[in-house]
Order: C-alpha cells, then structure tokens, then sequence
C-alpha cells in the first residue's frame, strides 16, 4: 500500500510508526504540520520513508492556516495518490486529512488530544466531533481514549486499541542500584509542561528532602515550566540533590533508568504513557498519578503505586512509603517487567496496525 503518515513532528513514536510501516512492506510519505518545532528524535528518519515538502511543516500551526493548509495537503494527495491515510492528532493532522475529501483516513490519537485539547474551545469541540463521526478507522494507546473517542461520536466497531509500546530487548530488566547504595533516587523523564505535573513533584521532593538525608531526584527532558520547577526545588533548598539530564536520546536512555529505585510519573492526562512502559520494562517500581490510563497498567502494591493527581502531600506520603519497603522493590520491578512482557511488546503490538492497514486497504480495493 501507499501511506501518507501525517504528524504534528518527528518524535520517537513517529520513528517506531514509520519504521513499522516500512518494514511492513508499504510505501511511506511522511508529512509534518509543524516539522522542526517538535523535532525531539535525535535518529534520521527510517530508511525508504519519503519526506513531503509543503506549506506546512515550517512553523506551529495556527488555525488562520487552516484553509491553505488544507488546500496544499488536497494538492499532495492528488499527486501521491495514496491508499491510505494515517494522521493524528485528532484537531490537527486528522482533521486537515478530514476536510482533504480524502478517504480511508486511519484517525491516531495521541491521548493529550482527547484528555486536553478537547476542552480548550468550541473549535476543538468541533473538530474532534467532525474528524471522528467521518473517519474510516480510529487507533489509540489506551481505553479511556478510545471510549472518548466514541462519546464523541466515533463508530466503536471501527476503532482498535493497542499500547504504542517499547523494544524489549533495548529497555531489559536489570537490577536496580538499590540492592547496594544507601541512597534512594527517585526518576522523572516526563516534559516539564503543564499536563505533565512535574511541578508537583517538585513540591512533594522538598517534602521528602526535608524529612530524608538519603533521597535524591534526576528529573530529564524540559520544557516551558523549567523556570518555575527550578524555583521550587531552589526555593526548597534541595537543587544540590536534583540531577538535570535534559534531553536523552532512545540509545542511551535505558542507562538512566537503571540508575534509579522508583519511577514517578505525575501527569495530569495520558494516553498509555511510553515512559511508564519503559520503566516497566526495566523492572524499576512505578509510583503515577491515579489517572485513569495509568490504572490501565499500575496495580497497587503489585507492580508499584498510585497517588492522588495533582497532590503533592500523597505524592511525598508515598515516595516516603516505598523508601520504607525498600525489601519489595526488586520483587515489585519483576512483576513490572511480567506486565511489559505481556502487553507492552512493541514487535508483537506493531502487528495490531498492519492488521487494520490491511483491512482497510482490502476494503478500499472492493
């Protein structure tokens, strides 16, 4: 098949999706909406995937742009002749594939749609109920998006869920530090935005700072509240305990995981979040915001913990109670990497979108 792969940038989900795509035997034109705004990939884009110059691609996008933007992406598809388009976010990329007049579109959430930008204004409102109710197909990471997907009016016989996932085989299980330092350090990889919530747990680690001499933090990525995460842990008096990593590429990040005892993922809205997979995978406990997509893959006690979204009293409550059972966390680690083996395999998962590229395709072709 012929496949448009239409996304906001380029980040690791989009390597893994046109990777997959292309091994699948299938001839991939990638398309970006706001290109090197979200270029977050350090690796080239995969081998035989053809990179579409066009109108967009050159700046965040803007609705003002809607029109000519979807003009140009009409103007590609007349020239590509695809058999098929993949394109997500929903108010964005799905929604100019939509108003393209172009059919079978396959329709990708990437969770922070559904969960947030549903709610930022009547425009998004509208655009997610006009993409879905004319969507051929729709894909997400996670239950709850697909039901939100549906209570906005998605056909629920059209739609597949099945976790992004990670590579097994690069993310292995390794016993974590704790076996030998007396230190406990805690892990955070998520971006430093708003919906992620790392602000709160910087409140909940000079919480724990000040009851703990044995506790530190490495806290990777960044973003536009980096200025005010600072702050709090200056504010605090615990910067001297914070590792700033910034940006880790794919290769090396595994290393980071390693180095930790407890994972911590405070997010707001999430899809199934990639990073907790990882973690997963790595045998390293998780401790997550009591989110719903995050109950999709913590069981309490059983492979780690959840704490209240957004409160940094039961984040500090916890991270002190997992310090204390420092006995379980090699136990809790394996049963994380059982629950990555089982669903969160990347090979076995990539195989559930060829089977709706085929399905599509063999019904296009009738």
């Amino acid at each position: 098949m012929k496949v448009i792969y239409f996304s906001l940038g380029y980040s690791t989900h989009d390597y893994r999706f046109l990777k997959a795509i292309s091994d699948g035997g299938h001839e991939v034109y990638f398309v970006q909406l706001e290109g090197n705004q979200r270029q977050v990939e350090s690796r080239n884009v995969p081998e035989n995937v053809n990179q579409v110059i066009w109108k967009g691609g050159r700046k965040p996008f803007q609705w003002k742009d809607l029109i000519s933007l979807t003009l140009d992406f009409r103007r590609l598809t007349r020239e590509i002749k695809p058999d098929l388009i993949h394109a997500g976010p929903i108010q964005t990329c799905a929604f100019i594939a939509i108003l393209s007049g172009f059919r079978p579109i396959l329709t990708m959430s990437w969770g922070f749609d559904l969960m947030d930008d549903v709610h930022k204004g009547f425009i998004w409102d509208f655009a997610t109920r006009y993409t879905l109710r004319r969507s051929s197909f729709f894909t997400s990471d996670a239950k709850v998006t697909r039901d939100k997907a549906v209570a906005y009016g998605m056909n629920p016989e059209k739609t597949i869920v099945f976790p992004w996932g990670v590579d097994l085989d690069h993310f292995r299980f390794q016993d974590f530090k704790s076996r030998t330092s007396k230190t406990f350090t805690l892990f955070c990889n998520r971006s430093w935005e708003t919906r992620y919530g790392v602000d709160v747990l910087a409140h909940a680690f000079v919480k724990v700072a000040a009851q703990k001499d044995n506790v530190d933090l490495i806290l990777l990525s960044g973003g536009s509240q980096g200025s005010a995460i600072r702050k709090i842990l200056q504010n605090g008096g615990v910067m001297d305990r914070v590792t700033f990593g910034g940006q880790i590429s794919q290769t090396d990040l595994p290393r980071w995981y390693h180095q930790a005892d407890l994972y911590i993922s405070p997010s707001h809205v999430d899809g199934s979040s990639v990073s907790l997979m990882e973690a997963l995978a790595c045998g390293l406990p998780c401790l997550v915001s009591d989110i719903p997509a995050n109950k999709e893959w913590v069981v309490e006690n059983e492979n780690g913990w959840l704490f209240r979204d957004g409160d940094a009293n039961h984040l500090a409550e916890k991270i002190l109670m997992a310090m204390s059972q420092r006995e379980k966390l090699y136990q809790m680690g394996q049963a994380g990497r059982r629950s990555a083996e089982k669903r969160a395999d990347w090979k076995k998962n990539a195989e559930a979108l060829m089977n709706v590229y085929r399905s599509l395709g063999e019904k296009n072709a009738i």
